[in-house]
């Protein structure tokens, strides 16, 4: 019997967020139907995390893997996940749950954004194209450089005017700001590539804030259910069973 891999995501009152998440469990689905992965969330949306691992432990299983689908290691991943992690072993003492890492960084999550911003339209050969890659923002600064190193490496292979990082929340610059840069750089047209896996509050704040201060922007829609994510998924699960081999005897 395999462990079953248990995606958790934040979760969102944006109904769009939740059917986003299971389109993208979906995919990995489909590149795995040998195994039993399910969905569960940190809050807002159900089923929560609590709920899901008891429903794997009641199946018969003794043992699951946590895959956060979180960008970076920022206060989700480093407190809310491991506490509800904690709780169901403290109820089940027996029962086993490995955490993964969280997805990012990896080159699988830059190509999905960069996928995603091109199939809107936005040309690497544009010199004159100013490309903002948004995303939520954290108090935790790790969390944000990892915004601005993708933007880096974007920059380094396009002719775009410049790449500048921007966050809907909890760090700077904002997008206004993004733009205004960019500007000084001689962009006279503006996209905005998506540093979110779904769509929910802060990405309709990142296209709210764009159209206010550009004309006609390109706007990515975030990576979704990208067949990229979804393989970084089952890469997190694969090496988290690879890490623990004495303890998951029966999957592998």
């Amino acid at each position: 019997m395999t462990a079953p891999l248990v995606a958790v995501a934040h979760g969102s009152r944006d109904p769009r967020s939740a059917a986003t998440i299971h389109a993208l469990l979906d995919v990995v689905r489909a590149t795995r139907p040998d195994l039993d992965v399910r969905v569960a969330f940190l809050d807002l949306s159900a089923p929560r995390v609590g709920d899901v691992l008891s429903a794997v432990h009641g199946d018969g299983h003794s043992a699951a893997v946590v895959v956060p689908l979180l960008l970076g290691r920022a206060f989700h991943a480093r407190v809310d996940v491991p506490a509800a992690v904690a709780d169901v072993e403290r109820r089940y003492p027996r029962f086993q749950v490995h955490v993964s890492d969280v997805l990012g960084p990896d080159p699988r999550l830059d190509e999905a954004a960069w996928r995603r911003l091109v199939a809107e339209g936005a040309d690497p050969d544009d010199p004159d194209l100013g490309v903002v890659l948004a995303g939520a923002g954290s108090s935790h600064a790790a969390a944000n450089r990892l915004v601005a190193d993708v933007a880096g490496r974007w920059q380094a292979k396009a002719a775009w005017a410049g790449v500048v990082p921007a966050f809907a929340a909890a760090a700077e610059p904002d997008v206004p700001a993004a733009i205004e840069a960019l500007r000084a750089r001689g962009a006279r047209r503006f996209a905005v590539a998506s540093w979110f896996l779904a769509p929910g509050l802060l990405p309709d704040r990142i296209t709210g804030l764009t159209r206010e201060h550009a004309t006609d922007p390109l706007i990515a829609p975030p990576m979704a259910d990208d067949e990229g994510v979804a393989d970084l998924i089952l890469h997190r699960y694969a090496e988290t069973l690879s890490a623990a081999p004495l303890q998951l005897p029966a999957a592998l």
